[in-house]
């Protein structure tokens, strides 16, 4: 069995190759958003061309990345959002919202200190943990044939 698992979360540090790499030895395929912050930002003039203003360039990219999030996050088996403590999470929290709406299983990896402001989401996740290695011994007990 190969599981698809979508990891949303911020793209600005290194979580996912670190999530990758302590994944390695698992049957998994890793999807997620564009990790290029400059490309994400620039898809919509990329496809549509020069637009009138910095509102209507934000949108035409947004449309393009929530086709892209929207495609993966429906042919994922699992989603993995991660909330650091250093970024604004509203792409994470719209993700992982819009996985439980599908009905996919949710792992939030959160820090203790944002279990209050994360509470409601967290009730509603499959699981929630407080590290990557956490993440990773949920990973690996699906795969325990024991």
């Amino acid at each position: 069995m190969n599981l698809v698992v979508y990891l949303a979360g911020e793209i600005h540090s290194e979580w996912r190759k670190e999530l990758k790499e302590k994944a390695s030895h698992l049957p998994i395929t890793f999807t997620g958003p564009m990790e290029n912050h400059d490309r994400s930002d620039q898809i919509g003039e990329e496809v549509l061309g020069k637009q009138p203003d910095s509102i209507a360039k934000d949108e035409a990219a947004s449309r393009i990345n929530n086709l892209r999030t929207s495609l993966l996050l429906s042919k994922a088996d699992l989603v993995i959002s991660l909330f650091g403590e250093s970024y604004k999470q509203w792409n994470t929290a719209m993700d992982a919202s819009t996985a439980i709406e599908m009905g996919k299983p949710l792992i939030l990896i959160r820090p203790k200190e944002l279990h209050h402001p994360l509470k409601e989401l967290s009730s509603k996740a499959s699981v929630t943990v407080e590290s990557i290695g956490q993440a990773i011994q949920v990973l690996s007990y699906i795969f325990d044939k024991d």
